[in-house]
């Protein structure tokens, strides 16, 4: 009994080492008669797996060699043991992905090239063998079966698949390729005799218009439509046909030059038109804007006498800190004055005037009446009432022909006077309308100036966003100024100045800018504006503050960092790109309206939105 058991037991730990090694010897013997048309090299492309109801993910490394040694691959899944597969198909598959030291690629990949792939189901069947612990059992079965359209690919070599790596990096050369094909397709059909209808030349115009409508305005690959390479293709039979007939190469080349100085010269004149629009938008107040003006004017003229009075009153004690702007934007002026007041850590000590004309005098005084601040002083003044401007100043604006009104407006130039507008005062800081303040300005105030009239931000460094340079604005070409000023001379910044009044009035600074602004009326001296006069008026009476006082360039395209406008004092939306205009730059207008109180009524009312 005992010998009947004996070889009972070698029976099946046999039959077992026969089921194991079997299937082994038979693949390895199957992989040897597989030949492939380069030389034994092939590549097996399989795009999803399923097992059961599990998905398993495979993952190949790829082997360049002469032959193949061995054909296992592990499957690995999170929740499942290794599992070792072998390939027994019939037939060898077309492609095979292979091992190459330690890189692995994935293998699913889809469609592209030469596909071989039919319209009948492809099942690569695998057999799973595994040992369990009873060694009566047996468990070798068709288990994993792949229910998927195989796509085939002939080899690629290494050439090739970088090539296709850097096309897959490059996104737009796919659209780029497109539109050459379109414009050599219109030079052959502008070479073409005028009515000509041959077959050639109309299909050419089918596939010049059918390319058009596939790649529209796309700008990415991506964002083509499927149909792009099928139309590509039939585009580059079309002119390969059409190079047959057409093969003046030297016309041809003719054509493209004379295409390509044409659409330069329309370039050209898209861009002029296009700084044209950007310049008449920067001088044209917004509908918003406009509105909000005049219904704050009509609410003024309905006031009393006492209220239009208070903001009149007189506000001369030098040992306050006086800010002044000039301005004719009542937004504007609102998140200058309410930038600086939240900025201050003493806001008692704060007195703002603000000097506009008679135009816009009532809506930006109704505006500080609606919205008063307890914790500043705010002051409205009429620069039309004043005394303090020559009576024929606004006549010789108007000869200096500029094309901004902006420009030679009286409150560009009012600022020269300043001494003359606020005889009480020693010290004041002028701003534009178009800064935000960010930080708290009293250390100005203690400042010692050196004897000099101003205190601003230089403007003549050539690798800062702000560069300006003397001849840019004034015209060195004269002999006058040539050998009066020096075009090296470093410039510097409007927009937020600290002025000694004192010493201003002591060397009576206000008749040198009489004097060269006449010399600039009668002669093509210096471009229209305050700039480059105030440059000549305070010629070596510049003190140099620190840059971060007043960071400028946020009006145009500079490049300012967001690390200097976070640490700025003040920053300037110098340029034409101004924050309350649809053209402003929008990664800067949000420090301007952070200061803006979009909710008030008379903004909702004129479609005022962030």
């Amino acid at each position: 009994m005992n010998q009947f058991r004996r070889r009972r037991r070698i029976l099946i730990l046999s039959l077992l080492l026969l089921s194991v090694f079997a299937p082994i010897v038979f693949v390895s013997n199957r992989l040897k008669s597989i030949t492939s048309v380069d030389r034994g090299e092939f590549i097996e492309e399989v795009s999803d797996i399923r097992y059961k109801p599990n998905d398993l993910r495979l993952t190949a490394i790829e082997q360049e060699e002469e032959g193949f040694k061995e054909s296992k691959r592990i499957l690995h899944d999170q929740e499942l043991n290794p599992v070792v597969w072998s390939t027994s198909s019939d037939k060898p598959p077309d492609a095979l992905q292979y091992i190459e030291g330690d890189k692995t690629t994935a293998l699913s990949e889809t469609g592209g090239g030469n596909n071989l792939q039919t319209n009948e189901e492809r099942a690569v069947v695998s057999q799973q063998t595994t040992v369990s612990s009873n060694a009566g059992e047996e468990l070798s079965a068709k288990d994993i079966q792949l229910n998927h359209k195989t796509e085939f690919r002939p080899p690629l070599a290494k050439s090739e698949k970088n090539t296709r790596v850097q096309l897959e990096r490059a996104t737009n050369e796919k659209v780029k390729e497109i539109r050459d094909k379109i414009i050599q397709a219109k030079a052959y059909l502008n070479l073409a005799l005028p009515g000509n209808n041959s077959q050639i030349v109309k299909e050419l115009r089918v596939r010049t218009k059918e390319l058009e409508r596939a790649v529209g305005d796309a700008t990415k690959d991506k964002h083509l439509s499927k149909s792009s390479p099928q139309r590509l293709k039939a585009m580059e039979l079309a002119l390969f046909k059409v190079s047959r007939v057409f093969h003046n190469c030297p016309a041809i080349a003719t054509k493209l030059h004379a295409m390509t100085y044409k659409s330069e010269e329309q370039a050209r004149a898209q861009k002029k038109q296009a700084a044209h629009l950007m310049q008449l938008a920067a001088r044209t107040t917004p509908k918003g804007l406009h509105c909000l003006s005049m219904r704050l004017t009509t609410e003024y003229f309905t006031l009393d006498h006492e209220k239009k009075e208070l903001l009149q009153q007189s506000y001369n004690n030098p040992d306050l800190y006086h800010y002044v702007v000039f301005s004719d934007n009542v937004l504007a002026c609102a998140v200058v004055v309410n930038s600086t007041i939240s900025s201050a850590k003493d806001p008692g000590k704060i007195v703002f005037h603000v000097v506009t004309d008679s135009l816009n005098y009532p809506s930006i005084s109704m505006w500080f009446i609606l919205n008063p601040d307890s914790r500043a002083t705010v002051q409205i003044l009429n620069v039309d009432d004043m005394n303090v401007l020559p009576l024929d100043h606004a006549q010789l604006l108007m000869k200096q022909n500029s094309s901004d009104p902006r420009l030679i407006s009286s409150l560009n130039h009012a600022r020269f006077y300043l001494p003359d507008i606020f005889p009480g005062l020693n010290k004041i800081v002028l701003f534009d309308h178009d800064v935000v303040v960010q930080r708290d300005l009293s250390r100005l105030w203690s400042l010692d100036m050196k004897g000099k009239v101003v205190g601003a931000v230089e403007t003549c460094l050539e690798n800062e966003p702000s560069f300006h340079s003397m001849d840019t604005f004034i015209n060195f070409s004269d002999a006058w100024v040539a050998q009066r000023l020096d075009p090296k001379a470093c410039t510097w910044a409007f927009g937020m100045n600290l002025f000694d009044l004192a010493e201003w009035r002591r060397q009576d600074l206000t008749s040198v800018y009489l004097k060269y602004f006449d010399l600039g009326v009668k002669r093509n001296l210096w471009k229209a504006g305050s700039l480059p006069i105030g440059w000549l008026t305070f010629l070596g009476q510049m003190l140099p503050l620190e840059k971060r006082w007043n960071v400028v360039g946020l009006g145009h395209e500079s490049g300012v960092k967001a690390s200097d406008i976070e640490q700025a004092a003040v920053i300037h939306y110098d340029g034409i790109m101004k924050p309350w205009l649809d053209i402003g730059i929008d990664k800067y207008k949000r420090y301007w309206n952070i200061h803006v109180a979009y909710h008030h009524p008379y903004l909702q009312r004129c479609n005022i939105h962030d």
